[in-house]
């Protein structure tokens, strides 16, 4: 009989660290793969504003790709994974995806150092035009998508993390939840 592997979906609000951290857990943890959100093209809200605005239904999202993905990977009798680490935004508010989850780990990162990496990661080159612009958005209506975030997807996690540890700091403390969850499961 296969082992199935502990699958660990990471949060985080844009620029909270969740893509690093896994890229680093993976490169850490034996037998893992990592899949990523962003990765995918998914049917969804067309307006993430309005759609906070409207409640922010995770339902809406449907996942098709990214679960499909998984019950390749989970089907596999050649390849046998231990973890299975999602970047992935919703926790457990996708029924869809509840079924795949075993630990959920929020990344509670301030929005203002959230807001400081996503500059310096998405606009080295970009124009203060640019920057100003992306600004102006954030401040009419997209700050509220990740507060919606904060009100919604972490309290739906198992685990929360301080985000303002360093990347180091943060995939040790991931590793000893990892621990933790094994020792209660098994």
């Amino acid at each position: 009989m296969l082992k199935k592997p502990l699958i660990i979906s990471i949060a985080a609000v844009s620029g909270g660290g969740k893509t690093t951290v896994i890229q680093l857990l993976n490169n850490e943890l034996a037998n893992s793969i990592a899949l990523f959100f962003d990765n995918y093209d998914f049917e969804g809200p067309d307006n993430l504003i309005e759609w906070a605005h409207q409640g922010g239904d995770y339902n809406e999202w449907k996942l098709s790709p990214l679960i499909n993905d998984l019950r390749i990977i989970l089907d596999n009798k050649d390849t046998q994974n231990d973890y299975i680490l999602l970047d992935y935004p919703f926790a457990y508010l996708n029924k869809e995806m509840n079924e795949f989850i075993d630990l959920t780990i929020f990344i509670d990162t301030p929005l203002d150092v959230a807001m400081a990496r996503r500059i310096l990661r998405d606009f080295n080159y970009s124009s203060a035009e640019e920057i100003r612009l992306d600004m102006q958005s954030y401040l009419s209506g997209a700050r509220e998508a990740y507060l919606a975030m904060l009100n919604s997807v972490k309290p739906n996690s198992d685990v929360i993390i301080d985000g303002t540890q360093g990347r180091n700091e943060l995939v040790e403390s991931i590793k000893q939840q990892i621990t933790n969850h094994l020792k209660v499961t098994h």
